[in-house]
């Protein structure tokens, strides 16, 4: 038996003016073939389909096709879009006949021409191999589900955990389902709700003891256990992306089972719906933030969401940063920079000398602003590591040459070439910081970072600020999105049985 698998991975964010190109995967870590099972046998989802299969009585012949991953940024180019595709097609008409595919997809991803990536790729598949050949893939939790998705996989399988530290489970709970199929001769039945509701992240962590999504993941997993359900998800979609089809989603399959699925589906949807409120933040001005860390005695974090890496925001956000450096800091006051252009000045000027350069507004030049700081390079460093935890297990990271920065108010700015996680314990740490022991430590992440920071901070703020990735999102620009929308447009009355799709 012969399983191909491979990987398609970015999070779209179209609110973001730098548009991801080919450079990006490229520099991210393309792997092709047999290097792919190699390199990603214990990494995240790919890690996961492997390793289970690996398990099964008769292990299978995995056949790699192509892992194709960039960070999150803004939408992809019409030349990115093609690339992709032919890369991922080659691979697959390279891999010949094998008996299923297990993908690992995000499932937010949007080019320039093509609101519904994943989906578009899903269809191609599906059209190229038949309707007798089982398709599964994985999708993060804030996948965008269309209904073109749900059409032409057999089983979409979501991460349940907000931060997302179950990305390998995940990969597991794919290949399972595809056992399933294959050795079971089980039959997916899938219902499927779009929601008309855009939720904020802050509120979207499943780990806490109590709230809105600790509760849906509870319920998602229980059905999971059942012996009838092959997957069960719901997706807050991530918000920040002006497209069509735009909204959060319930998906629930069973084996052979559809009025099951239908009721929980539709169950879970009117749950999401009644309880959308809830999802709504507590949000402190970034005056207000920055004086409240300055008076606390132990560590607190602030989460910078709206310049927030993870969720597709360019990374090069100052308006904190400004406000940091009003007050002096009894330990270090750590904060990151996208700013390539300023790594060179500062290697340039060489370890302990004073420059002057100008940091934000560069790379997200829509919301952003620029300041001006005189600070002593302290450090030069590759920012390199592998990261377990939200986001990854076992992924390596690399955002290339980066400087740190030192200002005479105890705040040191991580100063790096390229995004990636800019509120990771291991980026502070190759930046020769302890961030568990700093006075204050900015997260450019609306929510995940609680997975690392929760048992060691004294007090967590979540900060309204500009930027690409806003808590209120509602409050900007969208013209492509469906109507009526909330938090857009005030809707009491909705039925998920309106927007049932099953299959």
């Amino acid at each position: 038996m012969k399983i191909a698998i491979g990987q398609l991975w970015q999070e779209t964010n179209t609110l973001n003016p730098l548009a991801t190109s080919r450079a990006d995967f490229e520099q991210f870590g393309i792997c092709r073939g047999i290097d792919l099972v190699e390199q990603m046998a214990d990494v995240n989802e790919l890690g996961g389909f492997i390793q289970l299969m690996r398990g099964w009585p008769v292990p299978p012949e995995i056949v790699g096709l192509v892992r194709l991953p960039a960070w999150p940024s803004g939408a992809a180019t019409t030349e990115c879009f093609a690339w992709l595709w032919n890369e991922f097609f080659t691979a697959v008409e390279a891999a010949g006949k094998v008996d299923a595919f297990l993908l690992a997809l995000h499932g937010a991803m949007v080019a320039d021409g093509h609101p519904d990536v994943e989906g578009a790729i899903l269809q191609e598949l599906r059209k190229r191999v038949g309707s007798d050949v089982p398709i599964v893939a994985t999708l993060d939790l804030h996948t965008n589900i269309t209904p073109e998705m749900v059409q032409a996989a057999d089983v979409l399988v979501t991460y349940h955990s907000m931060p997302h530290v179950d990305i390998f489970e995940t990969g597991q709970r794919g290949a399972e389902a595809l056992r399933r199929m294959l050795f079971e001769g089980a039959k997916p039945s899938t219902a499927f709700c779009k929601i008309p509701a855009i939720v904020p992240a802050e509120n979207s962590n499943t780990e806490a003891a109590t709230g809105i999504a600790a509760d849906l993941k509870r319920r998602v997993v229980e059905l999971e256990a059942r012996p009838n359900v092959m997957s069960a998800g719901i997706a807050p979609v991530q918000p920040w992306m002006d497209i069509p089809q735009f909204g959060s989603s319930v998906i629930v399959t069973t084996n052979g089972d559809p009025e099951a699925a239908r009721a929980a589906c539709l169950s879970l949807a009117e749950e999401f719906w009644r309880r959308k409120r809830e999802y709504m933040p507590t949000l402190v001005s970034v005056a207000d933030a920055v004086r409240l860390a300055h008076e606390e005695s132990g560590l607190t974090v602030l989460s910078d969401a709206a310049d927030a890496t993870t969720s597709g925001a360019p990374g090069d956000s100052v308006w904190i940063l400004a406000e940091l450096l009003k007050y002096r800091w009894p330990r270090e006051a750590l904060i990151t920079v996208v700013a390539p252009e300023v790594v060179g000045q500062g290697e340039n000027a060489g370890v302990d000398e004073l420059i002057t350069v100008r940091l934000g507004g560069i790379r997200d030049n829509r919301f952003g602003k620029t300041i001006e700081l005189n600070a002593t390079v302290e450090r030069c460093f590759d920012a390199r590591f592998t990261m377990t935890g939200h986001i990854g297990k076992n992924m390596p990271i690399d955002m290339g040459r980066s400087v740190v920065l030192r200002h005479e108010s105890n705040v040191h700015v991580i100063v790096t070439t390229r995004s990636g996680p800019h509120f990771a314990p291991e980026l502070f740490r190759a930046a020769g910081f302890e961030p568990f022991d700093a006075s204050v430590v900015i997260a450019k992440s609306p929510c995940g970072f609680r997975a690392v920071y929760a048992e060691h901070a004294a007090a967590i703020y979540s900060v309204k600020a500009p930027g690409c990735a806003p808590s209120d999102f509602w409050n900007y620009e969208f013209t492509n999105i469906p109507r009526p929308l909330w938090p857009w447009d005030e809707m009491e009355e909705w039925s998920p049985t309106q927007d049932l799709i099953q299959k």
